[in-house]
């Protein structure tokens, strides 16, 4: 109440009351799964069922995010997205099966952005194939490698560009 009795409402909830506002949609679980290659997308399907699995064990309603792409790439679309939820509030909790599902590189950064939004951090399993992880290591070894390459190459095109013109 003002000082002369009157009563005063925000607007956000006279319109909440008559139902004119709609209500943010709760925050959900997050089940996050990854693999390199496109080889690997029976894997990927294995680890999506071993999520959900899990998820539906604890009555979670929740939503797959699942890519195929290396572990070492930071722009990857499913991995923006779950952060561009977080980020939004729209997250509660995210799943993984493993660490390295997440991030090869980095990981306690991206534990540390989630907690930082109040978001758990569920990995099932800490130790994955040794197998599967050597392979998948190869793999981003050789995508580092190829990176690596291809600025070395551009860099020198551009000197020898540059000498030609000069």
């Amino acid at each position: 109440r003002t000082p002369k009795g009157r009563r005063r409402y925000k607007k956000e909830d006279i319109e909440k009351l008559l139902g004119m506002l709609e209500e943010k949609p709760k925050p959900k679980v997050v089940l996050y799964a990854r693999v390199s290659t496109k080889k690997q997308e029976e894997y990927l399907k294995n680890q999506i069922r071993r999520l959900e699995e899990y998820a539906n064990s604890q009555g979670w309603q929740y939503e797959v995010i699942s890519e195929i792409a290396s572990g070492v790439n930071e722009n990857r679309r499913g991995l923006l997205k779950l952060l561009n939820k977080i980020k939004r509030g729209e997250v509660e909790k995210v799943v993984i099966e493993y660490p390295d599902r997440l991030a090869r590189f980095g990981f306690e950064y991206l534990k540390f952005f989630m907690e930082s939004f109040g978001v758990e951090l569920i990995v099932l399993n800490g130790k994955e194939n040794e197998e599967d992880i050597n392979k998948e290591l190869a793999e981003d070894l050789i995508a580092i490698v190829t990176s690596f390459v291809a600025r070395i190459y551009g860099q020198r095109g551009g000197k020898k560009h540059d000498s030609d013109t000069g």
